[in-house]
């Protein structure tokens, strides 16, 4: 029996695919769980109308990461924290502070896609990385000043 895969079936095929299975298994296993549907012209058109969709909102996701990496890529960035003396600050600057500071700049990143090579215990210039694509990073200057 000729099925229509909605998504992917680990050792079948990826969604969109066109498979031949067992028809028992269909009936019982794909169809109960909307894994699949028979192949027709109309399923064939909503799968391929689907799979439109996602790649323009992919290609979409794509293009408005990079406008965002152009427009942080090799900026400084000012944070303020409690520091002592011999500018030891009294905690970390924490991913999710990068990603706090970058969305009041105007830039919707999250605190997963933020990348230090080391901790920010210090007060000084940092390079920071943010991945905001599986394709695209920016890397910045984070200055850390200390706060009074």
């Amino acid at each position: 029996m000729k099925v229509l895969l909605l998504e992917g079936v680990k050792g079948i095929g990826h969604a969109g695919d066109v498979v031949d299975v067992k028809p028992g298994y269909a009936r019982n296993f794909l169809f109960k769980r909307k894994l699949a549907v028979e192949v027709t012209k109309d399923n064939l058109n909503v799968v391929e109308m689907r799979q439109k969709a996602r790649v323009k909102s992919e290609e979409e996701r794509l293009a408005r990461a990079k406008e965002i990496a152009e427009s942080i890529e090799g900026e400084h960035f000012t944070f303020s924290a409690k520091a002592g003396t011999a500018g030891r600050l009294y905690g970390t600057v924490t991913n999710q502070n990068i990603a706090d500071l970058l969305s009041e700049k105007g830039f919707d990143v999250d605190k997963r896609d933020v990348t230090l090579a080391e901790p920010v215990k210090t007060v000084g210039s940092h390079e920071v990385t943010v991945r905001l694509h599986p394709e695209v990073q920016a890397s910045f200057t984070l200055d850390v000043k200390a706060e009074l």
